[in-house]
């Protein structure tokens, strides 16, 4: 296959991955009333990227992803400042959803492949959360009023609680649901 070939065939295969993760995300196992929600494996397509393409397409990948949720439904931060916008785009869409084409990376780390399937997920799972633990304590925290049971709680753990609450189960569906399609086809985690 000729190298021209190989990249046209990776782009469509990125693109068709945008696509199913874009449709997964809407398909909502229950969501929160302030932003994030436990989704059918939204996060999975732009993982599998990374496993088959490498980190770099996966980054790529995940930013395209980034930029379509902007577009399809940004959430304004309630402090309407300048840098409480450039928080929201990097940690909220560029960096969680980009950083999910890390996974390969991650794992490389591990000789045994199903392993580093697994742990590169979760890796990447934590990430995203790590991205939502900070804006929702940084950037959103204003929301934790609006719950009886935050009232009182310092910021980062009402932060942590909210955002563990959708992104802990969806690591582990993710986490499980990549460890299956390894074992059902591993060929689908092989370097293209």
């Amino acid at each position: 296959m000729t190298k021209s070939i190989s990249r046209t065939r990776t782009l469509v295969e990125c693109a068709l991955m945008i696509a199913v993760g874009t449709v997964l995300a809407q398909i909502k196992i229950y969501e929160l009333p302030f932003g994030g929600a436990v989704t059918l494996l939204s996060m999975l397509p732009f993982i599998l990227v990374s496993f088959r393409h490498g980190v770099k397409w996966g980054l790529a990948t995940g930013l395209v992803n980034a930029l379509l949720q902007m577009l399809t439904g940004f959430y304004a931060p309630p402090a309407g400042t300048v840098i409480a916008f450039i928080g929201v785009v990097l940690l909220d869409y560029v960096l969680a959803c980009s950083l999910l084409g890390t996974a390969d990376w991650f794992a490389g780390f591990f000789k045994n492949r199903l392993l580093g399937v697994a742990m590169g997920t979760a890796a990447v799972c934590v990430i995203r959360f790590l991205c939502s633990w900070v804006s929702g304590a940084w950037l959103w925290g204003s929301y934790q009023e609006s719950y009886e049971w935050a009232q009182g709680l310092n910021v980062w753990v009402y932060s942590l609680i909210y955002n563990g609450s959708y992104m802990l189960p969806e690591l582990i569906l993710t986490t499980i649901g990549a460890v299956l399609l390894y074992r059902a086809a591993p060929k689908f985690f092989s370097h293209q």
